[in-house]
């Protein structure tokens, strides 16, 4: 028997289809009713109206319907077909001569209406939470830090290189954590992995996401402003993809677009390590310099690895579902891919999907993810069976539709299984390489 817990997530992650559902079905059997006796049931369709929003207000006050931006349309309809249904009771007008073309018409628009602005709910459904193990409350903060010693690259306005931040610490704590920075993927944003920097501040760590401007789909600054993706980088990662460049081409960009991903975690990080000195701000106050860990997806991922190899103060690294860009030689004579010679010395924890799990032996930029690297062979790595690429991020749970449609399908995982498991072994690495707390032996496959 299905536990009350269960049914309650299943029902609220579908709450969208199912309200969709029941507001159909009334709109086609009204239609039906109406045709069938010949007559419009105007009051009998007021009163429905009003129950109708009625039910919605009760069901958003007790909190089964979550209130939020997706539920914004649905309710203003709601709301306007109450008010319009009580005018109209009130008025007490005699019915309008029934005529089956406008029930029809009228039943016809109504559905299509409220597939509008049921849409997103649907795309965007509530869900719940996964779980947060730690002791700690955790607080968030935002910040835009604006590099004086870079040039915006992706406009032609004469401005500063700017990043937009996102903290998730301890609340109320007492002491001081490691710092854990995170870069999101392509087309990602800094709040793509939230559930994990939850729990990872929950026991104790100082995380930062960064959102990398014109690399993130958008990203909002202190003052509002909205910063979209750039289309020539767009662009460039989709002709990327579909293997449009050259060996040698594709080199450069990855260069070019490691160079502004790494740059930016520098650029972070650097300037948290002035702010611990010099700023009262509780955030900082928190943070131990002598314990820095770096972690990404995909190309953020990637970016995490680089800096491993590059900083010393980094002392552990989580490479979720990325190409080792770092340890990637071009071998102009051969036009292929090699990987480096030179030792990867920083702590390094691997997450892969089916996605690149099935590409680590074949395509010619994974040829550093070897499990037979020998420059690599003290990395721990874990596969997580039946997930996809973005299984790996919070965007399974907070749209499955959209996941799915970037996928090209569903993943073979349960979502919650898979990222919970996933934040707990990447709290592990992290207790045990900055903390050294525990042990961290993780299995193979999940």
């Amino acid at each position: 028997m299905m536990n009350l817990e269960k049914f309650i997530g299943k029902g609220v992650t579908k709450m969208g289809i199912l309200l969709l559902f029941i507001i159909l079905i009334f709109e086609i059997a009204s239609a039906v009713y109406c045709i069938v006796t010949k007559q419009n049931h105007r009051k009998i369709k007021n009163y429905i109206r009003i129950s109708t929003f009625i039910t919605f207000v009760i069901l958003t006050l007790s909190s089964v319907i979550v209130w939020g931006l997706q539920w914004v349309m649905l309710g203003t309809l709601l709301l306007l077909l109450a008010l319009k249904a009580t005018v109209s009771l009130i008025r007490n007008k005699e019915n309008k001569k029934y005529k089956t073309s406008k029930i029809v018409w009228k039943s016809i628009v109504m559905i299509v209406v409220t597939v509008f602005v049921l849409a997103p709910a649907i795309v965007f459904p509530q869900y719940k939470s996964p779980k947060v193990t730690g002791e700690y409350k955790v607080a968030t903060a935002t910040y835009t830090y604006t590099d004086k010693n870079r040039m915006e690259e992706f406009t032609d306005k004469e401005q500063y290189r700017f990043v937009n931040v996102g903290f998730w610490y301890p609340k109320n704590g007492n002491g001081t954590y490691p710092l854990l920075v995170f870069s999101h993927g392509a087309y990602g944003i800094k709040d793509s992995n939230s559930s994990t920097y939850t729990e990872l501040a929950s026991h104790g760590y100082v995380v930062v996401s960064i959102d990398h401007p014109y690399h993130s789909f958008y990203t909002r600054s202190e003052d509002g402003i909205v910063t979209m993706i750039n289309s020539d980088f767009r662009k460039e990662f989709e002709n990327k993809n579909k293997g449009v460049y050259s060996n040698e081409e594709e080199y450069y960009l990855i260069q070019k677009w490691m160079k502004l991903r790494t740059d930016d975690m520098n650029f972070v990080i650097d300037t948290i390590l002035t702010k611990v000195k010099s700023d009262n701000d509780p955030i900082f106050q928190h943070i131990n310099t002598e314990k820095i860990g770096v972690f990404g997806h995909s190309m953020g991922g990637a970016a995490s690895v680089w800096l491993g190899r590059t900083r010393d103060d980094v002392s552990a690294v989580v490479n979720i579902d990325a190409p080792f860009f770092s340890e990637l030689v071009y071998n102009k004579a051969d036009d292929n891919f090699i990987a480096s010679s030179k030792t990867y010395t920083t702590p390094l924890f691997n997450i892969y999907s089916d996605d690149v799990w099935r590409q680590l032996d074949s395509v010619p930029v994974y040829v550093a993810n070897k499990l037979n690297n020998k420059q690599l062979e003290g990395a721990y790595t874990t596969h997580f069976k039946g997930a996809k690429h973005l299984s790996l991020t919070d965007l399974q749970l907070f749209s499955p539709i959209l996941a799915n449609m970037l996928h090209g399908g569903k993943p073979n995982i349960n979502p919650y299984y898979c990222i919970e498991k996933e934040n707990e072994l990447i709290l592990k690495f992290f207790d045990y390489e900055l903390k050294g707390i525990g042990h961290f032996n993780p299995k193979k496959t999940y």
